[in-house]
Formats: C-alpha cells, sequence, structure tokens
C-alpha cells in the first residue's frame, strides 16, 4: 500500500518544483510508474483482507477498482494537455495537484476498513472534483453544475454521517472486519432499518439513482475531460463498492431493498430511453452510465454472491469504457468546438483510425460477446431472473435500449455526408491514439482473464 501512497503524495511537490519544460513528462510518467506498481494487486491472496495497518486493508472487492483509480490518472492527464496549453503555469501546476490529489482521496477511500476514515475520504473526493468542474469547465452553466453537485452529494452525505457517529457511540468500533460479524446488526429492528437507509442514501446520490441523478448529466456536460473522465470512471464507483460494503454488513434487511431495485431497474429503462433522443454527445454518454449503474444497484442490493460479482465486473469494464468515451468526445469537441452530434457528422471520411477507435469503444459499450461488460451485465440479468423472472423483461429491454443507443451515436458522429466545415479539421495526433490504446488494451486483455475482476464471491 505505502508504494502507492507515498509517491502519490510525492507528486503534488513534484508538481510545483518542476519546470514548465518538464512539467507535463514528469507527471505522465511519475503517474504511469504508479499505475505500473499497483498491478501487483491483482495477486492478492483469495477471501482474505490484506490489512497494512487496522485502518487501512484490501480485498478482492477494493483492489480492482484501486488499481483503476491508479490507471487512470495517467490518461487524465494525457487527456488533458491539449485542453491547458493555453492556461498560465500556475493554473496547469493547479489543475495537476487537484488531479493528484482526487487520486489520493480515491486510493484512501478504497483502501480503508474504518468507516470514519472511509467517510472524510468519500467527502474529500468532493473538493478537487468542484474545483475541477467550476474552474476549467467549457460552458457557462459550470458553476450552476458545480452546485447541483455540491448540494446533492452533501445532502445525500449527511444521513450517513448521522448513521456513522449513532453507531461509533453505541459500538464502539467502526471498523468493518467487526460490523460485518456483529450480531445486532444482523436484527431486523427500527434502528437498524433506519441505520440502513442513512447508509445507503449517500451511495445511492453518488451511483446515482434514478431519481436523485440529475446533478450527473449537468457535472458531466459542464466538466472538463478530465472531470468527466473521473466522474464516469471512479466516482461512481464509489457509490457501488460504498453499497456492496453496506449490504454485507446488513443482511438480513434485504425486504428493504425492493423499492430500489424496482426503481433503479425503472431508471436502466427510462435513462436508455432519454439516450436514444439526446442531441449532445457528452449529455447521450452521461445517461447511459446512469443506465449501466442502474443495473449495478439492482445487483449490489439483492445480495448474492453472483449478483455482487457482476456488479463488480460491470463496474470496472463500465469505468474504462466510460472513460474511452468521454476522451473520444472530447477529440470531436476539439475539431468541432460543439457537443452537438449533428454538426459533426461523416467524421469518419476525414479521421478513419479514429473511427475505428469509436467503432471498438461502441461495441464493448453494448456488451458484444466475448467483453467484460457482457460478462458482468449477463451474470446480473441471471441472478436478477433467479430473484424474480419479471425482472427479464426490463432487463432485456434494457439491453435492446442500449445497443439501439450506441449505435445511434456511432452513425450520428461517423458516418453520413462529411460537412463543409470539417474538411479542414486537424489531423489525430499521437497522444490521442495513446490513450485509446491505454484504455482498450486492458479491456482485450480482461477478456482473457475476467475473474481479476471478478471479486471472488463466489
Amino acid at each position: 500500500m505505502l508504494k502507492i501512497i507515498i509517491p502519490t503524495t510525492m507528486m503534488i511537490p513534484m508538481i510545483w518544483l518542476s519546470t514548465m519544460k518538464w512539467l507535463w513528462f514528469n507527471t505522465i510518467t511519475s503517474s504511469f510508474f504508479i499505475a505500473s506498481m499497483s498491478l501487483t494487486l491483482f495477486l492478492l491472496p483469495f477471501e482474505v483482507m490484506t490489512m497494512t495497518n487496522k485502518y487501512l486493508g484490501l480485498d478482492q472487492i477494493s483492489s480492482p477498482l484501486l488499481i483503476l483509480t491508479c490507471w487512470l490518472l495517467p490518461l487524465m492527464i494525457l487527456a488533458s494537455q491539449n485542453h491547458l496549453k493555453k492556461n498560465s503555469t500556475s493554473h496547469q501546476k493547479m489543475y495537476l495537484s487537484m488531479l493528484s490529489t482526487l487520486q489520493m482521496a480515491l486510493i484512501l477511500a478504497f483502501s480503508s476498513t474504518e468507516l470514519t476514515l472511509f467517510y472524510v475520504a468519500f467527502e474529500t473526493t468532493l473538493i478537487p472534483t468542484l474545483i475541477i468542474i467550476t474552474r476549467w469547465g467549457n460552458q457557462t452553466e459550470r458553476l450552476n453544475a458545480g452546485m447541483y453537485f455540491l448540494f446533492y452529494t452533501l445532502a445525500g452525505s449527511l444521513p450517513l454521517l448521522v448513521a456513522l457517529l449513532f453507531l461509533s457511540t453505541t459500538i464502539g468500533s467502526l471498523s468493518l472486519e467487526f460490523l460485518m460479524f456483529y450480531p445486532k446488526m444482523f436484527m431486523m429492528t427500527t434502528t437498524n432499518k433506519i441505520l440502513w437507509f442513512g447508509c445507503l442514501m449517500a451511495f445511492m446520490v453518488k451511483m446515482p439513482l434514478y431519481g436523485a441523478h440529475l446533478w450527473l448529466p449537468k457535472a458531466h456536460v459542464e466538466a472538463p475531460v478530465a472531470g468527466s473522465m473521473i466522474l464516469a470512471a471512479i466516482l461512481l464507483k464509489l457509490g457501488g463498492y460504498g453499497i456492496i460494503r453496506v449490504t454485507l454488513m446488513f443482511t438480513s434487511l434485504i425486504e428493504l431493498s425492493y423499492p430500489f431495485i424496482i426503481l433503479a431497474l425503472w431508471g436502466v429503462l427510462m435513462t436508455s430511453l432519454i439516450c436514444i433522443r439526446q442531441t449532445d454527445l457528452k449529455s447521450l454518454i452521461a445517461y447511459s452510465s446512469i443506465s449501466h449503474m442502474g443495473l449495478v444497484v439492482a445487483a449490489a442490493l439483492i445480495q448474492t454472491p453472483w449478483s455482487f460479482t457482476g456488479a463488480t465486473i460491470l463496474m470496472i469494464s463500465h469505468g474504462l469504457i466510460s472513460s474511452a468515451l468521454f476522451c473520444l468526445a472530447n477529440t470531436n469537441y476539439e475539431r468541432t468546438h460543439s457537443r452537438t452530434m449533428l454538426l459533426a457528422r461523416g467524421l469518419q471520411t476525414t479521421l478513419p483510425l479514429m473511427a475505428s477507435w469509436w467503432l471498438l469503444s461502441n461495441l464493448f459499450n453494448m456488451a458484444l460477446p466475448p467483453t467484460p461488460n457482457l460478462w458482468g451485465e449477463l451474470i446480473i440479468m441471471v441472478s436478477l431472473f433467479n430473484w424474480s423472472p419479471w425482472t427479464i423483461l426490463i432487463t432485456g429491454l434494457g439491453t435492446l435500449l442500449t445497443a439501439a443507443y450506441t449505435l445511434y451515436m456511432f452513425l450520428m458522429t461517423q458516418r453520413g455526408h462529411l460537412p463543409k466545415h470539417l474538411k479542414y479539421a486537424l489531423p489525430t495526433f499521437t497522444r490521442e491514439h495513446c490513450l485509446m490504446t491505454m484504455h482498450l488494451t486492458p479491456m482485450m486483455l480482461l477478456m482473457f482473464k475476467p475473474e481479476l475482476i471478478s471479486g471472488n464471491f463466489s
């Protein structure tokens, strides 16, 4: 753990001490070394939480998410390089410092085994994300989007704080290892029901559950490319991770989950239908994230080993693919200066290699065999069908709509007659191809060994 935490912390002084000439090279190289070192966490022993100390530890659920967090930092820095080239040196350094701080908070959130530390790290992620959205967003609406993001997250996490303070007072410990085997946590008392709801509220807003999702499209659309990447790839997964941890603590309260499971599955349909009528490219990708996360919420709440496995696989694979789609949307935006899909048709003729990246990413997004997305969705659908056969109607229709809006996105951006204003668009850069390779290569490799990210619940 220390071999990841210490270098990530030391990135901040390194950023401020680097000259402008070496700033980007130093940060990309350092973050890539940290990402490479984090890959050793795949070798953790099964069914054992590897404890660094009494506050930090890793197991099969948190280690893939921590590796994904480390892997995305160099990608975010690569993606932001063009966006920041006109900013002053101090602004560029501040931006990179915010990304490093955010990574630090996320590493602590995923590796903490003590709920107080987890809550502090969970809330700390809010500050750098808010600064990135409100300071470096592209549009005038960014302050509004930042306020939505701030107040939704704060309002959702207040019940979690109250629940944790109550647990700490009554039990005397907030250690995950202790709470998972504490007998009073399994009782169907009114207090436990309120605690369960309070703990889950913060994570359902973070996911977000359909109904508490209005902050997400705004935040995604207004954020710069790195903000969108980290929001879609990691911050939503923080909600899924929290739900899995809390449901493992309150295993007897599954009946309380039924309304939320129905709401999550209804959200899969609704957000997929919203995607089909979107004109804004980033908004479409944002709503597709809500649709995929609806499946994860439903799977985490039915609390079977298979559903937890499916949720973990889908979180990791969606993290990489949604991040790749936001990078592709950004390459379009840098050439057309608009997110409207109608203004950027036929880009396949001028940027053929980028069109192949679009095709690959879209095939992954619509869960084509044998992608890890398919494994995740299939396992979730099977476990939901075992829970209630009626869910196959919603999940089946959701899969059909996912294919429809993904193909719609590809056809609207790549096919058709090229507008005159795009005939002299900038060619693609090696940096952009490197970025897409680093997104899709892990996905290709995970096809051959999906059990690395399965969480080993079964």
